[in-house]
């Protein structure tokens, strides 16, 4: 139950082996790591968890009530979203059900809602109503003009996918496994892994890399999907906007995805995006000129005030999309190998689901899991303003001063998250890492004022 992210790889032969320490490879090591008697290890190209696609999504637990009826995907959101619901109560990670309106604009969306809400029914989601434009607008008053109805999804929610993703490899680690970082895979084959820091040996291997989950894929001589990189670009604006939306706004979705939203965020904040691009490079997370034109001129129409506010970041997310509309989850029993593909903006919802069923066909692979315990459960820290942080919490101050002293004054960071941060089961190697589990450096200033102080705690650490 180690976290390495440099030096000599251990000598050992593991159980399981997972590639892609994104959420759902996370996810797969947690409900592994039930299973006491495996050794597993987590392997991940970049310095931390939650690097890739699981840092810049859009944040949302969904229902499911749109995906394609009778898929896996579908099956697999519906019972991720309870589980993870739970999950999160039990483990402090921020959730706002605030809902969701799906928003039509003109008469040829306004007719699609019937059937949209007729899918809903389909996927088990009995709650979706139509809303015409008066009650439309007594919930969303800031609305752009124009706006002929909404269905309504009360069931859709706002979560923190940072403190998500780290709660999964934080119970793997303290039951067992090992993360190693900084640890790319360049050939697979026979059980045997040739990384950059590297041999690793394993009698099963779960390949859950994301946008390179085809490339791992084809080295195993399967050509069973391509990643084509779809980048999102989004804009975050400053908390002052967060009174003007109380719901998800969505618009009525393409075949492209579910288009430019704008929707809360747990952090106070309001996101607008994202784009759908699809690009051919998989680093590709820069934003546009054009991309953000096209972000203002969307936001524009949704909510006007918004534009008026203050951008406090830009980012760009890349989504693994293939030409499947559903999860490309196989396992091919003859190599002892299950890849888990096409994992798209649902799989931060789905990912309990979809890890119980990636154990089950590694069982089916021939993997003795043995008995499963409870995992001891884990409490993360609180990032949402929708309950209680440190700095307001005075009997914590009054037991440790540190949580009384903000360093990051934008985002109410005390020096005492930060000091239990990188101290922390899996502790950052970035001051962006130190961001996602803390918010110090991500408020209006950007660092600007905290930086040089945040800086000093990150580098003076024992």
């Amino acid at each position: 139950m180690t976290v390495t992210a440099h030096g000599a790889l251990p000598d050992v032969t593991y159980d399981v082996v997972i590639v892609g320490a994104g959420v759902v490879g996370c996810a797969i090591a947690r409900e592994l790591a039930r299973h006491r008697r495996l050794r597993i290890a987590l392997v991940e190209a970049q310095d931390d968890v939650g690097q890739g696609t699981s840092k810049a999504n859009t944040a949302i637990l969904h229902t499911g009530f749109d995906a394609v009826p009778g898929s896996l995907e579908a099956r697999l959101v519906r019972e991720g979203s309870r589980r993870l619901a739970l999950y999160a109560a039990e483990s402090g990670i921020p959730v706002e059900p605030v809902g969701a309106l799906l928003v039509a604009w003109d008469r040829e969306q306004l007719a699609v809602l019937p059937e949209l809400a007729a899918k809903a029914e389909k996927n088990d989601y009995r709650q979706a109503r139509i809303l015409g434009p008066d009650e439309l607008y007594a919930r969303e008053p800031h609305l752009g003009p124009g706006a002929l109805g909404a269905l309504h999804i009360p069931g859709e929610s706002i979560i923190c996918p940072w403190t998500t993703t780290l709660a999964y490899a934080t119970q793997a680690v303290r039951h067992g496994a090992d993360v190693h970082l900084d640890c790319r895979v360049e050939r697979a084959d026979d059980g045997v892994l040739r990384t950059s820091r590297g041999t690793l040996r394993t009698r099963h291997l779960v390949n859950a890399a994301g946008l390179y989950a085809d490339e791992l894929d084809r080295r195993l001589g399967h050509r069973d999907f391509t990643v084509t990189p779809r980048r999102g670009q989004l804009l975050v604006f400053d908390k002052f906007a967060r009174e003007l939306v109380r719901h998800i706004l969505l618009p009525v979705p393409t075949a492209l995805g579910k288009g430019v939203l704008v929707a809360p965020t747990v952090y106070g904040n309001v996101l607008l995006g994202p784009t759908a691009e699809e690009v051919d490079d998989r680093t590709a997370t820069g934003s546009t000129e054009e991309g953000l034109a096209l972000l203002r001129d969307r936001g524009r129409r949704i909510l006007p005030a918004l534009l008026d506010e203050e951008v406090t970041a830009v980012y760009a997310g890349l989504r693994a999309a293939t030409a499947y509309e559903d999860y490309r989850i196989r396992a091919h029993p003859d190599q002892a190998y299950v890849t888990v593909g096409g994992i798209r903006s649902t799989g931060l919802t789905a990912s309990m689901a979809i890890a119980s069923h990636v154990t089950g066909l590694l069982a089916d692979c021939g993997l003795d899991l043995g008995e499963a315990d409870d995992l001891e459960p884990v409490r993360m820290p609180n990032l949402g303003e929708a309950f209680p942080r440190p700095y307001q919490r005075p009997e914590l101050i009054a037991a440790d001063p540190e949580y009384g002293t903000l360093v990051c004054h934008c985002e109410r960071v005390s020096r005492g998250e930060i000091r239990d941060a990188l101290a922390s089961t899996i502790p950052p190697h970035s001051l962006e890492g130190l961001r996602r589990r803390t918010r110090a450096r991500g408020g209006r200033c950007q660092g600007f004022y905290c930086g040089a102080a945040v800086r000093e705690l990150f580098e003076g650490r024992s």
